[in-house]
C-alpha cells in the first residue's frame, strides 16, 4: 500500500522536528491500514530542495519520529529529491507505483499541486482518500455549501494579491470579512489612510477600493501597533520604538500588528458569528512585541460558540503558539490547499481520485 502524506514538517538548524503535528495528523489513517493487514509504504515531500539530493532536506528526522509513532510503516526519501516529482514525470509516478497493490492519499497539504506522487498513482492502482483528506475536504467543504450563519472570515498575511482569489469568493459567501496582517494597509490606503513604511501593494489600491464598495461588511482596523525607524519586525534587539497609533502611520514608521482597539472590535464580530474562518496572522506575531493581534484573535475563537476553522500555514502556528489549536473545531492542515479548496471548490488530488483510470470502484478508508 503506497500512502502519500504530508510530512512536511518545520525543522530547526539541527535538522530536529520543531512541530510534528502533521505527522501525527496522518495516524489514523496509517494505524487503519496497518490494522486491516495493510504492509504500508509512505511517501512525502519535505522542504524544496530543486529536484536534486540535498541533505538539508533528508526525511531521516521524520523517519525516527515515524518510527516511535508508526515503526511498522516504512518511509521513502524525499519526493521531491527528484525532478520527476514536481514535473509530474510518468516514469517517477510509475516507479512510485510499482510493487504496491492500492494508492491512498491522506496529504491534502499538497493535494492542489498536480505532481507526480499526487495525480499519478490513481491512474495506475485502485486509490482512496484518507481519512485526514477526506476530513478536510468534509468540513471545507460545508463552508462553501452550508455554513451556519453569520459567517465571518478573518483574513491576514502579507498580500492582497496572493489572496485576491479568495477574497472574491469569500465576498460572495460570507455575511462579514476581516482584514488584518500586512494586507490590511493595502485596503487602508485605498480608504485614504497614510501607510508609512508598512508593506502596501500600490498596484492593488484600486481593486481594494471596488472591494470596499461592494455589498458585504469589511472591517479593517482603526488603529495598529507601530515600529519606529531602524526597528526591524521580528528582532526585538534591533531596536525601534514600538507606539500605537490611529489608522494613519506616520511617515518612516512601520505598522506591524493591529491595534488593542482593533483586536477587541474584530473579538467581537467573531463572538457575534456562527461559523468563523480564520487564515492568516494579524501581526508578526512572532515577535512578542507585535503578538496581541493574533493572540486576541486566537482567544476569540477559542471562546465564541460559533464554529471554528483554522485555515491552516501561519494561522494554524499562531493557534498552537496561544495554545487554542484543541479549542477550535477544525486546525486544517494545509494553507495554501485549504485557500484553494475554498475558492476553486476542487483540487488536482481531488480530481484525480475520481478520474482514476483503474476500473475499480473508489471508497474513502
Amino acid at each position: 500500500m503506497l500512502v502519500r502524506v504530508d510530512f512536511n514538517v518545520p525543522l530547526d538548524d539541527e535538522a530536529e522536528i520543531v512541530d510534528d503535528l502533521r505527522i501525527r495528523a496522518a495516524l489514523p489513517t496509517l494505524r487503519w491500514l496497518l490494522h486491516q493487514g495493510a504492509s504500508v509504504t509512505a511517501c512525502t515531500h519535505l522542504g524544496r530542495p530543486r529536484g536534486r539530493p540535498d541533505p538539508r532536506y533528508s526525511v531521516e528526522p521524520v523517519r525516527r519520529r515515524l518510527a516511535e509513532l508508526a515503526p511498522e510503516v516504512e518511509l521513502l526519501e524525499n519526493l521531491r529529491f527528484d525532478p520527476g516529482e514536481a514535473a509530474n514525470d510518468e516514469a517517477f509516478a510509475s516507479r512510485l507505483a510499482a510493487g504496491h497493490d492500492a494508492y491512498v492519499n491522506d496529504a491534502f497539504g499538497a493535494s492542489h499541486r498536480a505532481h507526480a506522487s499526487i495525480v499519478g498513482p490513481p491512474q495506475r492502482l485502485p486509490s482512496a482518500a484518507g481519512r485526514l483528506l477526506a476530513r478536510e475536504v468534509e468540513v471545507l467543504g460545508s463552508l462553501r455549501e452550508s455554513p451556519r450563519r453569520p459567517f465571518v472570515a478573518v483574513l491576514g498575511g502579507a498580500k492582497v494579491s496572493d489572496k485576491l482569489g479568495v477574497i472574491d469568493t469569500l465576498l460572495e459567501m460570507v455575511d462579514a470579512l476581516v482584514i488584518g496582517g500586512a494586507m490590511c494597509f493595502t485596503f487602508l490606503k485605498a480608504q485614504g489612510h497614510r501607510v508609512g513604511a508598512s508593506l502596501c501593494e500600490d498596484s492593488m489600491v484600486q481593486r481594494c477600493r471596488e472591494l470596499l464598495s461592494g455589498d458585504t461588511s469589511i472591517h479593517l482596523p482603526h488603529d495598529l501597533t507601530a515600529l519606529g525607524p531602524g526597528g526591524v519586525p521580528g528582532d526585538p534587539g534591533a531596536g525601534g520604538e514600538v507606539r500605537q497609533v490611529g489608522a494613519d502611520v506616520p511617515d518612516g514608521w512601520m505598522g506591524a500588528d493591529i491595534g488593542p482597539g482593533s483586536a477587541a472590535a474584530f473579538g467581537d464580530v467573531i463572538h457575534e458569528a456562527a461559523t468563523v474562518l480564520w487564515n492568516g496572522p494579524m501581526g508578526v506575531f512572532e515577535d512578542p512585541r507585535f503578538g496581541g493581534g493574533t493572540g486576541a484573535v486566537a482567544a476569540a475563537m477559542a471562546e465564541t460558540r460559533a464554529f471554528t476553522v483554522v485555515g491552516g500555514g501561519d494561522s494554524a502556528a499562531a493557534a498552537r503558539r496561544f495554545g487554542i489549536d484543541r479549542d477550535v473545531d477544525h486546525v486544517s492542515t494545509g494553507g495554501g490547499a485549504a485557500l484553494e479548496l475554498i475558492e476553486k471548490g476542487d483540487l488536482p488530488g481531488l480530481a484525480a481520485l475520481r478520474d482514476q483510470r483503474t476500473g475499480l470502484h473508489r471508497r474513502d478508508i
